[in-house]
Parts: structure tokens; sequence; C-alpha cells
């Protein structure tokens, strides 16, 4: 599957409830769905993945903090969002009831990128 597609699958998809009891991805799992997130970093440990925007100013960083916050209130899947220097928007991203990644997590960030398009 292509790149362009496997982003497209995230971005169709629906995140689903996870409250543990479930194995986190794989590291080699998590590398290949990172083909589908572009400019996403998977840390070193496999379990967690983030990007970070330079934006205009602070107001279009709150803008995009509620928007992402409305994005993660309709998948039920809530990411941790930092501004800092006013005007940098950092999202990472991990399933906090298995300390890892799921699907979910890459389904989530596909659309906070479709979200800035």
């Amino acid at each position: 599957m292509s790149d362009e597609v496997l982003g497209a699958t995230f971005r169709s998809k629906k995140c689903v409830p996870c409250e543990g009891g479930v194995d986190a991805c794989s590291i080699e799992q998590a590398r290949d769905w990172m083909r589908g997130l572009k400019d996403w970093t998977l840390d070193s440990s496999g379990k967690k993945i983030s990007k970070t925007w330079k934006l205009k100013n602070f107001v279009e960083c709150l803008a995009k903090v509620n928007a992402i916050g409305a994005l993660a209130e309709e998948e039920a899947h809530h990411p941790d969002v930092h501004i800092e220097n006013y005007r940098m928007l950092r999202v990472e991203i991990w399933t906090h009831a298995i300390d890892g990644l799921s699907e979910n997590d890459f389904i989530l960030a596909a659309k906070i990128d479709a979200s800035f398009q």
C-alpha cells in the first residue's frame, strides 16, 4: 500500500475506544504505519508519535488547539497539546490505556493533518 493510500485509509477510519487489555503495536508496525503520516516523529521507545507546527502567532495556535480538541472529542481519543514560544504547536499522541501506540493514534494523527489543510 502506498504512503498516500495508507494516510487516506487512516483518515477514513474512526477511533475505537481502548480501555487496555490489548497489546501496543510493535515498533516495526509503528514504523510501517508512520509511512501514512507526513512529518510526524516516532519517539525512540516506539511508544509515542509527535509533530510540531510553526504557526503565524499565538491566536492561530489557540484556534488550532481548539480545532484539535473538537476532533479529539469526536474521536474520543485525546492527545497532549503544547504551545511553546507563543506560536509553536506540538501534538503528542499515544494510547494512554496501553502505554504505547495503537491504530487509533495514527487515525487521529492523519485526521489532525487533514485539519491543517
